[in-house]
């Protein structure tokens, strides 16, 4: 009795890797036109390039920036409503100069909202205390280097951590607001005065002991007397 073969059965094919290339990301889209003429103007404004009573005109913006008059008018329009330009048709735009009354208001404010903050924020956590040092390091290294712009910047950061750090969403974005009236006065005021800069620095120093060492008395009295020393410049126009 012959015994019946058993049937063959074949390996399952493992199935070929193929080298197929990654996909080619797409390239990044450039922002729209009125997007760029407003970063291009505001930033200029904000860093003095542009100063206060200069007339800009449609034609030079546009060719600056490479695009048509359209989207200059656009954001132009755009910075007019942020208080930064005012528009004189058939002429263009002029940089509005900071206002005394805007100093007294942008101080008052600060005082309202960083006193308040700066008590809140004693006990400090580790983490804020490692953020202003961050900060101050890097605003004694830019004046070094002479960048004003970028130290009004890394001030503004420092004063807006401790902001942050009193856990009110609300006065957080009511401070964030002042952004950019901030960073233009502090450029204002370095350029006016340029022995300011290391009494600045010497005061975020005041600031952050006062917070390390838990005292909150000490913190908010800081914070005074370094916001309040602006209150200088609010006898004129800075240009």
């Amino acid at each position: 009795m012959s015994s019946a073969a058993a049937p063959v059965t074949s390996a399952p094919e493992t199935p070929s890797t193929t080298n197929a290339a990654a996909p080619t990301p797409a390239p990044a889209k450039a922002p729209p036109a009125a997007e760029r003429v407003y970063a291009y103007v505001k930033q200029a404004v904000l860093e003095r390039h542009y100063e206060g009573g200069m007339l800009l005109t449609e034609g030079e913006l546009a060719e600056a920036v490479g695009v048509s008059r359209t989207p200059v008018r656009e954001a132009l329009l755009r910075l007019e409503v942020e208080g930064l330009l005012k528009l004189y048709p058939k002429k263009g735009a002029m940089v509005l100069p900071v206002s005394a009354q805007e100093i007294a208001d942008v101080v008052e404010t600060r005082l309202l909202v960083e006193e308040h903050a700066a008590r809140k924020a004693v006990p400090a956590a580790p983490a804020l205390i490692a953020e202003l040092e961050e900060q101050l390091a890097k605003m004694v290294e830019l004046a070094a280097s002479g960048d004003l712009a970028a130290v009004s910047v890394a001030d503004r950061c420092f004063h807006a951590a401790i902001v942050r750090s009193a856990g009110n969403q609300i006065l957080d974005r009511l401070y964030e607001q002042l952004r950019d009236r901030q960073l233009r006065m502090g450029v204002a005021v370095m350029h006016a005065n340029p022995d300011r800069i290391a009494k600045n620095i010497a005061e975020h120093g005041e600031i952050l002991q006062a917070l390390r060492a838990g005292d909150a008395a000490a913190a908010v009295d800081a914070v005074h007397r370094h916001v309040s020393w602006v209150r200088n410049l609010a006898q004129g126009d800075v240009r």
